[in-house]
């Protein structure tokens, strides 16, 4: 927390790059009403109000500010697994007040003149990330490399260049307001929403804004191919749709990690996908690694491993120490159990969320068993989400898999600490808002928490 909020100092010191072409540090309507919100017209939101401490409040509804601005109607928003990381206030820069939420659909409301392709009352999904459409990364697709919609200079600093910006994601990324709201500001809305068809629901298209293309490009990116060994680190939804992925893509076997209190989700991706194998790490008997065990399962270990956790959770006291002390952001004990258990030349593919730097990384074994460790990055959602749609619409792949509750907007408070607990086998939510549409055939009942 004090790291994060020296951050919000020192970037104020600094100040902003030049290259941004859309508004910055709009996390919240209500931070100049006059300038971003509406006069008249409030909404409720989520808002992050320090480290374990979000809340529902009610802010004013967001306003056109740019020509190519769209304002969404949310019909439909989730809690992702990077979430827990604002959540634990270990992202940088967050500030009281801030509207989270990267993953959303809805209704377009209204627009502005310089939009294009889209009309009011259609039904759209949001990219997590926001990208201007004509930088040289997004000619190529790669839109959550924007050059365009992120000014942060700490973030230039830290990682030698700039993420696109990101709804819901903290004043690094941007600073802007996210969609776990009932309305939310979307700049250059013509390329950053994608049409959804009447055959998929929002309770699918939906989850186009991020979980579907983040585990297609940890598949593709890692070039998990026919016949291999795929080993995953994390039986969350990202860890579960790349298990199917990557049978899609060819693999022979694919083995998934997980335990304490995630525990229960191996079952669960056991039940929806009886082809997998799983290793319970705190089921392993005394003087068993998760390494030692895959190498037993597979000669040589697997081909292939993705990491679907993130690197905010230690397992070991010396890297709890050294990330409660501000030694280290993130722990390398999964990549490094990653790099030790795959075979000699394996490929090794990060998609969990890594924020900074890290203690003790085995980078002998990297290099002399020549390992190859591929940063995924935040997924280019752009790149895939037309050929994602088609998959869902054939069913070649089906989100609603991982969907286990659907809850009210109102609750969300409780929902963030339902899903941070991982109580109540909370794998994946449909967070519904006063807009939304009656549940698809299939959808989970609405769950409530509050009388």
């Amino acid at each position: 927390m004090a790291m994060s909020q020296g951050a919000n100092l020192v970037e104020k010191a600094m100040g902003h790059g030049d290259n941004a072409t859309t508004e910055q540090n709009m996390t919240n309507p209500a931070r100049d009403r006059e300038k971003y919100g509406d006069p008249n017209e409030t909404m409720k939101a989520l808002a992050w109000m320090g480290k374990n401490d979000c809340q529902v409040v009610e802010t004013p509804k967001p306003k056109i500010i740019e020509d190519r601005d769209v304002i969404l109607k949310v019909t439909g928003s989730t809690i992702c697994g990077s979430d827990l990381h604002l959540y634990h206030g270990a992202v940088v820069e967050l500030q009281k007040g801030d509207i989270l939420g990267h993953e959303f659909c809805g209704r377009v409301d209204s627009m502005g003149p310089g939009v294009k392709g889209l009309k009011e009352g259609q039904r759209v999904v949001a990219s997590f990330q926001i990208a201007c459409g004509d930088c040289m990364y997004c000619k190529k697709k790669l839109s959550s490399q924007c050059e365009r919609t992120n000014s942060n200079t700490i973030e230039n600093i830290m990682y030698g260049g700039r993420t696109a910006g990101m709804f819901g994601y903290s004043h690094f990324t941007g600073g802007f307001a996210g969609g776990q709201a009932e309305y939310v500001r979307v700049p250059y809305g013509d390329v950053n929403l994608l049409k959804l068809p009447d055959d998929v629901p929002d309770e699918k298209g939906l989850y186009l804004s991020d979980v579907l293309a983040t585990s297609w490009n940890c598949v593709v990116d890692t070039g998990v191919k026919e016949g291999d060994v795929v080993a995953i680190w994390g039986a969350g939804p990202i860890g579960e749709m790349c298990a199917e992925m990557s049978f899609t893509n060819g693999a022979s076997r694919v083995i998934m990690i997980d335990g304490g209190s995630g525990s229960w989700r191996l079952d669960f991706c056991k039940e929806k996908m009886p082809k997998i194998e799983t290793v319970n790490y705190t089921e392993l008997p005394r003087g068993t690694s998760v390494t030692s065990k895959l190498k037993e399962m597979e000669h040589g270990g697997p081909d292939v491993a993705l990491e679907c956790v993130a690197g905010e959770y230690a397992k070991g006291w010396a890297h709890y120490f050294e990330m409660m002390l501000g030694a280290e952001t993130d722990t390398s004990e999964i990549v490094n159990e990653m790099i030790t258990s795959v075979k000699n030349y394996g490929r090794c593919g990060i998609t969990g969320v890594y924020v900074g730097f890290t203690n003790h990384f085995n980078i002998g074994s990297l290099m002399e068993r020549g390992i190859r460790l591929i940063g995924n990055g935040q997924a280019p959602v752009h790149l895939y989400w037309e050929q994602l749609l088609q998959m869902i619409r054939e069913g070649k792949t089906d989100p609603a898999k991982m969907l286990t509750h659907r809850v009210k907007m109102e609750e969300m408070d409780v929902v963030y600490q339902k899903y941070n607990a991982r109580a109540d086998h909370m794998q994946k939510v449909f967070v519904q808002t006063r807009f939304s549409d009656p549940p698809s055939e299939g959808s989970p009942k609405l769950t409530t928490y509050k009388s």
